[in-house]
């Protein structure tokens, strides 16, 4: 009774740390996010007070970013240019990874090799090489600028060629026999059946093209035909930075990831498990 009574004191005691802990770990998540919104309606010269709560709530720093950027077409141009970019990613993605484990070819070890070194390689190394190609097809200053380079993804690749390498191939050769093409095999018989691990790779891929800023700021100049992230570098110069200003543009900008968020949470949760796991 007594080793019982012990172990059931220190499985509460162990409970109540881990919750403890990770309350603290939310309140460090979450409270930057507070911060932001509380700032964007903060004025300038209570911006930098350590006040929870604006003593005067003002909305001019949103009707500065309002006047000051296109913020309504940027947020178009980062929705348009993400979702275009995770469609096009994913397309490629599946015909890959389709061919990669329906066929049997010389050199396909050497095919995974090279597009594992693809996706180790960093992005900064061929930026230059991208944005000499851009130029010469005059796309310089173009949305389609930022999504042509990254119409495939060696990172998607690779993970659906693992996600259907659990799809049995005896179904695929019994679809074969029976006189399905490859392209219906792989619309009506794969596809159905990988929709969880697709959703997946396809959220995690529009949240990596939605924080993209190095690459679309190389080849936009214009403010009309950059995504929102460009726009909110505008608030910070080296004379001045509009941190009322930039704190509103950003709250204003996060309202597409926080529906996006609600309407897939459970979604999001589990890609992230998923991808996390692998």
């Amino acid at each position: 009774m007594i080793i019982n009574r012990r172990a059931q004191i220190r499985g509460r005691f162990q409970a109540a740390a881990a919750h403890t802990l990770m309350l603290i770990f939310c309140f460090l998540a979450v409270f930057p996010v507070y911060w932001m919104i509380v700032s964007s309606f903060k004025n300038e010269g209570e911006i930098f007070s350590p006040s929870l709560w604006p003593q005067a709530f003002t909305l001019t720093n949103y009707m500065y970013a309002f006047r000051e950027l296109p913020i309504l077409r940027m947020l178009l141009v980062s929705c348009g240019t993400a979702l275009s970019q995770t469609l096009l990613q994913l397309g490629t993605g599946i015909l890959a990874a389709y061919g990669m484990i329906r066929f049997s070819f010389r050199g396909k070890s050497l095919c995974t090799l090279l597009l594992s070194l693809a996706w180790l390689i960093p992005i900064q190394s061929i930026m230059i090489p991208n944005y000499v190609l851009i130029v010469r097809a005059g796309l310089a200053d173009n949305p389609a600028a930022i999504i042509l380079p990254h119409a495939a993804s060696a990172f998607a690749i690779l993970n659906l060629v693992q996600a259907f390498k659990s799809y049995p191939l005896s179904i695929i050769e019994a679809a074969h026999i029976d006189g399905a093409s490859d392209m219906a095999i792989l619309l009506m018989v794969i596809l159905p059946n990988m929709m969880p691990s697709i959703s997946s790779l396809g959220i995690l891929l529009f949240i990596t093209s939605w924080n993209d800023y190095l690459w679309p700021r190389l080849v936009i100049r214009h403010m009309e035909n950059a995504p929102i992230q460009i726009g909110l570098r505008s608030f910070i110069s080296s004379d001045t930075n509009l941190w009322g200003s930039l704190m509103a543009a950003t709250t204003v900008s996060c309202i597409p990831i926080f529906v996006l968020y609600t309407a897939l949470q459970r979604k999001i949760v589990d890609s992230f498990v998923k991808w996390g796991l692998k």
